[in-house]
């Protein structure tokens, strides 16, 4: 059974339950890295009382597999699962998950990060956080760029 490598969803997941599902069946892999990324209560100075993201259907889908082509190319990997989730989210829901396998771990770390660096700048989101003073639509950060500037791509967020 194939397992889609990306899912944009509005639901919450299991992340043992998905790195279990991704090396299912395969023996070779040697290292597994995830990350969770989680909504915070504050961002920018403000508290944050819930965060709403917004995607396109078919598109956003489209950039992270393209994401996850340039990982597998750059790092050997053996499978990748990307979950972010839209929606109306509160503090401390899950909000996104990157997991990798490979034979060895210095190609799941690198990867892994490669993979949220990529996703923070190019990922088509939109995000708007309700906070004391209103709403307000959340940019791509400065920091972000220049993560991603250290793998040899320009974010061209600026």
């Amino acid at each position: 059974m194939s397992v889609p490598r990306v899912l944009v969803q509005t639901a919450d997941f299991d992340i043992g339950a998905e790195i279990a599902t991704l090396r299912a069946a395969q023996p070779a892999v040697g290292a597994v890295c995830s990350f969770i990324g989680t909504v915070r209560d504050r961002n920018d100075g403000s508290a944050v009382a819930s965060m709403e993201l917004e995607h396109y259907p078919g598109m956003t889908e489209k950039a992270i597999d393209a994401m996850i082509d340039e990982a597998e190319r750059r790092f050997g990997l053996l499978g990748v699962r990307v979950i972010h989730r839209v929606g109306l989210l509160q503090p401390q829901d899950q909000i996104m998950m990157v997991a990798v396998v490979s034979a060895h771990r210095a190609e799941s770390f690198q990867a892994c990060e490669f993979l949220m660096d990529y996703l923070k700048t190019q990922a088509p989101f939109w995000k708007k956080e309700q906070t004391p003073e209103g709403a307000r639509w959340v940019d791509a950060r400065v920091a972000d760029d220049a993560a991603l500037a250290r793998w040899g791509i320009d974010a061209g967020n600026a």
